[in-house]
């Protein structure tokens, strides 16, 4: 029997220090835990994906918590039936002691932990969408009160028309632009359309001033 630990934050710039803690202190070797930073939104993930072509019958896999494992309902239910059912492998939540499933293999016991999973499994997926919807609101809000979002607007040097002008004559080339003006070559276009269209524009007023 081989042990095996999983560990899972929502993204790169999140911590996993306290899940990794609960491991060592199990002492699972390092090499044998299995760590992904992305949404537990659902299991296509790098990492679990190792882990289950790693597992045979009579592992057991500690996880922190259910939601670590996974913030979906549905893919809670699945991957737990996955792991147990058609794998064999024993799965221990560190933080709920009756999702152990080394523990309580008769009749109560099994309905005991698979009415403990389906309601954590509820609470991970309404907190994964309450989050969603508190991230949807600041971001609302933020807007509403000016606050930028995106990647800020690289905007052309003040001399862009004169480069515009000795490129289009062949006296500069546009890799000699792109690398006096940092532009990329995209952004370089897409300036040089706004140029033109400006030019059209201001052309169109003045036909039509009398």
């Amino acid at each position: 029997m081989a042990i095996y630990g999983y560990v899972r934050v929502s993204s790169a710039d999140q911590n996993t220090d306290r899940q990794i803690d609960a491991m060592n202190e199990i002492k699972i070797p390092e090499a044998q835990v299995y760590t992904d930073k992305q949404s537990g939104k659902n299991f296509e993930r790098p990492q679990y994906k190792a882990l289950l072509k790693k597992l045979k019958p009579g592992d057991l896999v500690y996880i922190k918590s259910i939601d670590r494992l996974g913030r979906n309902y549905d893919e809670i239910q699945n991957q737990w039936r996955i792991l147990t059912k058609e794998r064999n492998v024993d799965i221990a939540v560190i933080d709920m002691p009756l999702l152990d499933t080394r523990n309580g293999k008769d009749l109560v016991g099994t309905f005991l932990a698979d009415v403990v999973l389906q309601i954590l499994s509820f609470v991970a997926q309404n907190e994964r969408e309450n989050i969603k919807k508190r991230q949807t609101e600041g971001i609302v809000a933020a807007k509403a009160r000016g606050v930028p979002f995106g990647r800020p607007i690289k905007k052309p040097p003040e001399n862009f028309r004169e480069l515009v002008r000795a490129w289009k004559r062949g006296k500069l080339t546009l890799g000699k632009i792109l690398e006096q003006t940092g532009l990329k070559k995209a952004t370089f276009y897409r300036r040089l359309k706004e140029l033109q269209l400006s030019k059209n524009k201001n052309a169109t007023i003045k036909r039509c001033t009398f």
